[in-house]
C-alpha cells in the first residue's frame, strides 16, 4: 500500500512549520534588538525549528516505519502548537492528519504476499 499521502502531508507540515519558525526567530531578533536582552521568542522559534525537522524526518520515514513516523508527526504537531501557537496551527493540521493516517492505517495482506 502506498503511503504517499502521509509523506506529502508530513513534508508539507514540516515546511510550513519552518516558515512559522523563521517568522518567530525574526520576531525574536527584533525583540532582542529593541529590549537589549534575551527574548523568549528566539527560544520558541528554535524549538519550532527542531519540531519542524522532526516532522520532515517523520514524513520521510513513513515509507519504512509508518507507526513510528506517525507518532513523530503527532509529537511535532503538538510541539509546534506549543512553541509558536497561532503560526503552528496550519502545519499542525497537516501533521495531525498525516500522523493519524500513519498510525491507524493498516497494511494490506496482498502487498505482503507480493513482496
Amino acid at each position: 500500500m502506498s503511503r504517499t499521502t502521509e509523506m506529502v502531508l508530513g513534508i508539507m507540515g514540516g515546511l510550513f512549520g519552518f516558515g512559522g519558525a523563521f517568522f518567530a526567530l525574526f520576531i525574536g531578533a527584533v525583540d532582542e534588538s529593541f529590549n537589549s536582552g534575551a527574548s523568549e521568542f528566539s527560544a520558541l522559534g528554535t524549538s519550532a525549528f527542531i519540531f519542524s525537522i522532526i516532522a520532515v524526518v517523520g514524513g520521510i520515514l513513513v515509507k519504512f516505519k509508518p507507526k513510528l513516523a506517525g507518532w513523530l508527526m503527532l509529537a511535532s504537531a503538538v510541539g509546534l502548537v506549543i512553541s509558536i501557537s497561532l503560526f503552528g496551527i496550519i502545519p499542525a493540521l497537516f501533521l495531525i492528519a498525516a500522523g493519524l493516517m500513519g498510525i491507524i492505517r493498516k497494511e494490506s495482506k496482498e502487498a505482503d504476499m507480493v513482496a
